[in-house]
């Protein structure tokens, strides 16, 4: 049962565990190890931390096509206990990435919604890549999205996810220039604030986030997706914070639970002094090209022991290399991020060992 905070509301957008012995190559049907992948959400649940499901971290639109994400989508919703906190990702995946009729987008939104909705889980309205390539300006963003959270039987989170995430998501909300695109942005929220439970900001841009969290309607959360900015937008200033809604808190997830209640605690410089020394590791798992980010995030799992093996859907475990790979074992051990770090370093040793690189040994 999930022990909610009291000072901010945190999700943990999760991975999906991949089946090892099945074709996941690039292009291929995914195939899913379900037990270890719900396993895994129980993790985050115990923790106290939310679960954000079938988003661009479960590898939507990177591996992990609708087929595959229904089955999460149904899986998880089963799984969550009556306490836990899960929201799942609305998009248009289903019809690919290229353009297509208005009608066709919204009916794609649509059924996903549907299918959401009918597992019982929150619904997080994901950017489309077929509407940023086919919408002719932001007056068809307004009409779709006024459309979609009407239809939404609670509230939705709404998300913004930059092109450093997705380059086909370049010019989304119908304007190039960031300011711009945020005033569509707000004035969609605003027009349908009912209907908005929050917002997930996704830029990696702190001072663009900090200035679009002011200007909310009021009881509108703004859920940081900034995996570079995290400690001090969660933390806040005398004007507000950010709640979370981030990809690093799938292998930060213990570290995350603990500084959250510091917070609840009143404790900020505690909550500071074990989330800050984690952004170094952060910014490396999410360094350009970011989309690949999620080849680190499944690479944090195997050597904490949250599963078997460093398998990807997609065959996206190959995304980065052995020297990345490195540089990321430094650091999560800097910031003891590993339950067993000799597990860590044997099962690093056993990658090494297929680039024909000599083992580490703990320093």
């Amino acid at each position: 049962m999930t022990r909610e905070f009291t000072s901010r509301v945190i999700y943990s957008a999760a991975h999906v565990v991949a089946d090892p012995l099945a074709d996941n190559g690039p292009g291929r049907p995914a195939a899913v190890d379900w037990d270890a992948t719900i396993g895994f959400r129980r993790h985050l649940w115990d923790l106290g931390l939310g679960v954000a499901d079938a988003m661009d971290t479960a590898q939507r639109g990177m591996g992990l096509d609708w087929e595959a994400t229904k089955q999460l989508i149904r899986r998880s919703a089963a799984a969550a206990g009556p306490d836990d906190l899960l929201a799942c990702g609305v998009g248009t995946d289903q019809i690919g990435a290229a353009p297509a009729a208005m009608d066709d987008i919204r009916a794609a939104y649509l059924e996903q919604l549907a299918f959401v909705e009918d597992a019982g889980a929150g619904t997080i309205l994901m950017c489309s890549r077929a509407l940023a390539a086919s919408a002719k300006g932001p007056d068809e963003y307004k009409a779709l999205y006024a459309e979609l959270l009407g239809e939404v039987s609670g509230k939705a989170i709404l998300h913004w996810l930059g092109p450093m995430f997705d380059p086909a998501l370049e010019g989304y909300w119908g304007a190039a220039d960031l300011d711009e695109a945020a005033d569509v942005f707000v004035e969609i929220i605003t027009e349908n604030a009912a209907k908005v439970d929050g917002i997930k900001m996704s830029l990696l841009d702190a001072d663009a986030e900090i200035a679009l969290r002011r200007r909310l309607p009021e009881g509108v959360r703004c859920y940081t997706g900034d995996d570079f900015n995290y400690p001090r937008l969660i933390a806040g200033d005398e004007f507000g914070y950010s709640d979370a809604l981030l990809g690093i808190f799938d292998p930060l997830a213990p570290l995350a639970s603990r500084a959250a209640k510091r917070l609840d605690e009143g404790d900020v410089a505690g909550f500071h002094a074990i989330l800050d020394p984690t952004v170094p590791l952060a910014r490396k798992v999410f360094e350009a090209p970011t989309f690949n980010y999620k080849t680190g995030v499944v690479f944090l799992a195997w050597l904490s022991g949250y599963q078997d093996h460093f398998k990807m859907v997609g065959g996206l475990e190959s995304a980065r290399s052995i020297e990345h790979f490195g540089q990321i074992v430094d650091l999560a051990l800097e910031v003891k991020l590993f339950p067993d770090e000799q597990l860590a370093i044997d099962r690093f040793n056993a990658l090494l060992a297929t680039a024909g690189q000599p083992p580490r040994t703990l320093a």
